[in-house]
């Protein structure tokens, strides 16, 4: 099952998901996308796998982990959480909004495009 959670609730859903403190922020947008805005980790890994190159670096993923995917409007992240769902990772959330309400709700500093 794959949870819908606010930038916002974040550092909520990743307590409650991951006890031993493990948790990771997937970032699936293009490296272009990430010199032009990034996340700073705050309770968590930041993990940046563009969306193409999943399939094939799927084992740098931990299925135990709580992992919580990001991308720019939600629907690139949305699609690699149901494939991580599909493959057996049991806590995955999609970051709804992506980094752009990351930025309206989170952090400021973080640039919009």
């Amino acid at each position: 099952m794959i949870d819908h959670v606010r930038p916002s609730q974040l550092p909520a859903w990743l307590k409650a998901a991951s006890t031993d403190g493990s948790a990771v922020v997937l970032d699936v947008r293009e490296p272009w996308e990430l010199q032009t805005a990034s996340v700073k980790p705050d309770g968590f890994r930041l993990v940046s796998i563009p969306m193409g190159e999943i399939v094939a670096r799927l084992k740098e993923l931990e299925p135990g982990q709580a992992i919580a995917c990001l991308c720019h409007h939600g629907a690139r992240s949305l699609t690699v959480a149901n494939y991580l769902a599909q493959n057996g990772f049991a806590k995955v959330a999609n970051i709804s909004g992506g980094i752009a309400s990351w930025a309206d709700e989170l952090d400021t500093t973080v640039a919009h495009y």
